[in-house]
């Protein structure tokens, strides 16, 4: 165990002295070592330290979350201002890297404010027939720029499969000098490709249309070899500003969020903590639908089961687009992402969010003698279709 414990003293992250302590006890033995697979290889960016204990598969998150909305569903500026101040105050739920300035990662989901980008289309030379036709696509890209030109070729193919007009790219403004070492070193190409809707699309399809395109892009990007590539929102209706941040950072970082034009009926704010994880861009949330704590305990069955269903699938919604769906659940990512993956689908394919919810993380129903008997047979229903997915 020396050589394990040696390898974890070199890293700065929060985890090395809980991974010393479990070593030195012998919680975590070698013949575990043996079978994982090795850690260099996964497709996401993490610290490449030969013989850690780390493996994707066991990503978990323990983190602040909390959400403002108003009642009316009255777009405001208000409603983020609430947010990133409720946001700061959660700062002590997140940790520090050595540098002292590098958080964990912290983010908002908000709904798309469509008067600011709709002034951006025509700042890129557009014009939209109704603002609410515009949808962004928010892109973290490779720092290698011959990778990033792929990656943009990538997402514009996607686009053109799926019938999507694409008004032009912004880059996204950003004050790097905020950060913390390890933050500003790893942060990504930062931008984002502003899109319009064709004029006999519902938005349910052009949602729809959105995801698909996101999915083929994604696959094509690990094809490639590109694991820098993600995509934090890809939206008409909603938007998410994240990074590797202390919570404080976020507004300074993403000058965006000080505009006046961003008004939002709703905010969702996370301040990660990786209490056995490594912190990076792509992992902090909000994800695309979900903010949220993490420790799910049945991931592993949970991963394997819906891998094992996706030759079941079918729906009318999708059609012969179904085949792009898959893998439901993007490759090495955290729980929380992977609830977030398998939520997203269930919406988009005609339930909402709160019958998605109570499938994939039902109560503990089953002792319960005074269960109205409509809730048990919804419950007993679902358990036939997923597994819970389930944790503290």
């Amino acid at each position: 165990m020396g050589s394990i414990a040696e390898a974890l003293l070199h890293r700065t992250d929060t985890i090395a002295i809980e991974e010393i302590w479990l070593c030195k006890k012998g919680i975590v033995g070698l013949d575990l070592l043996c079978t994982l697979p090795d850690p260099l290889k996964t497709g996401m960016n993490y610290p490449k330290i030969e013989q850690s204990l780390y493996d994707a598969r066991f990503e978990h998150d323990n983190c602040g979350v909390g959400f403002v909305a108003d009642s009316k569903g009255v777009p405001t500026r208000r409603v983020l201002d609430l947010s990133l101040e409720a946001l700061g105050n959660l700062a002590h739920r997140g940790a520090l890297d050595a540098d002292a300035k590098t958080g964990d990662g912290a983010g908002v989901l908000l709904q798309l404010p469509r008067r600011f980008f709709a002034a951006q289309v025509e700042k890129l030379g557009g014009k939209l027939a109704d603002e609410a036709d515009v949808a962004v696509g928010f892109v973290f890209l490779p720092k290698d720029e011959y990778q990033a030109h792929t990656c943009r070729h990538i997402v514009e193919e996607a686009l053109e499969e799926f019938g999507i007009h694409k008004f032009g790219w912004r880059e996204v403004p950003q004050n790097p000098a905020c950060l913390g070492d390890k933050a500003r070193n790893t942060m990504p190409g930062i931008e984002q490709v502003l899109l319009g809707r064709a004029a006999d699309w519902s938005a349910g399809e052009y949602e729809r249309r959105l995801y698909l395109a996101r999915k083929v892009a994604e696959k094509k990007a690990l094809e490639q070899g590109v694991p820098e590539f993600y995509l934090p929102s890809f939206s008409s209706r909603t938007i998410v500003y994240k990074g590797l941040f202390n919570a404080p950072q976020l507004e300074k970082f993403y000058t965006d969020l000080q505009s006046p034009m961003f008004e939002t009926a709703l905010c969702i704010f996370h301040q990660r903590y990786s209490t056995n994880t490594f912190p990076n861009w792509q992992l902090a949330q909000p994800f695309r639908m979900v903010a949220h704590n993490g420790e799910i305990n049945t991931l592993i069955g949970n991963k394997n089961w819906t891998r094992a269903r996706e030759l079941e699938l079918k729906s009318e919604v999708w059609g012969d687009n179904i085949s792009h769906l898959m893998p439901v659940l993007q490759p090495d990512v955290s729980d929380s992402a992977c609830l977030d993956n398998a939520l997203e689908l269930l919406e988009l394919s005609g339930r909402d969010n709160i019958h998605g919810a109570m499938m994939l993380a039902p109560e503990a129903w089953e002792k319960k003698k005074d269960l109205p008997r409509e809730l048990e047979g919804f419950y007993k229903f679902h358990a036939c279709l997923n597994e819970p997915w389930d944790g503290p």
